[in-house]
């Protein structure tokens, strides 16, 4: 049976073999383990994703990409070594960094081919992708770090003590943190009204 924290096993295997070839073997990746990751892991980190950019498609893509970083790094012997939930959640971070910065340098306004209106009267569904648009201004013009704290409480559902490991601080630390964030993003939704 494989066992849920595939960078336990990977390292717990590693360390009991000896010989290069049987190495290069467990760098090769053993596809239960590699499914077994990616179904524990994938949901959590499209969600934290999601949450961040707001475009699910995006999200998906990036998620993606997070996991061919992880699948890259192994077989190149520089993975997570102990928390590799945490090392998924680092390496999105840090993927949606990157692609906040190129849309910063080069920004492209998307066009709906259609307009889906689930049931609602044409400006109830204007109303609620307005309020949309304007939480999601909101959130971009935080810092990045109260964009992530919201988004591993939020999105992610981590509590308080997760969210202080994932981040490297103390649980006072990230409370101050999410309370300045959430003020900050109700000021700033106050003033575009």
């Amino acid at each position: 049976m494989v066992s849920r924290d595939f960078s336990n096993v990977f390292l717990l295997k590693t360390r009991m073999i000896e010989s290069t070839s049987e190495r290069d073997y467990l760098v090769s990746l053993d596809p239960q383990a590699v499914t077994a990751v990616y179904n524990q892991y994938f949901p959590q980190i499209l969600r934290y994703v999601h949450y961040r950019l707001g475009d699910e498609k995006l999200a998906e893509d990036i998620t993606s990409e997070v996991f061919l970083t992880l699948l890259k790094a192994i077989r190149a012997r520089r993975g997570p070594e102990k928390n590799l939930r945490g090392w998924l959640i680092g390496t999105a971070r840090h993927m949606i960094t990157d692609h906040v910065r190129r849309k910063y340098r080069h920004p492209v306004e998307a066009i709906e081919e259609s307009l889906k209106f689930d049931g609602q009267s044409p400006s109830e569904e204007v109303e609620r992708r307005d309020s949309h648009s304007s939480l999601r201004k909101a959130l971009a013009e935080l810092t990045e770090e109260q964009q992530h704290v919201l988004a591993l409480r939020f999105g992610q559902g981590c509590s308080l003590e997760e969210t202080a490991t994932l981040m490297k601080k103390k649980v006072n630390a990230v409370k101050a943190l999410q309370f300045r964030a959430l003020n900050a993003l109700q000021r700033k939704i106050g003033e575009e009204k």
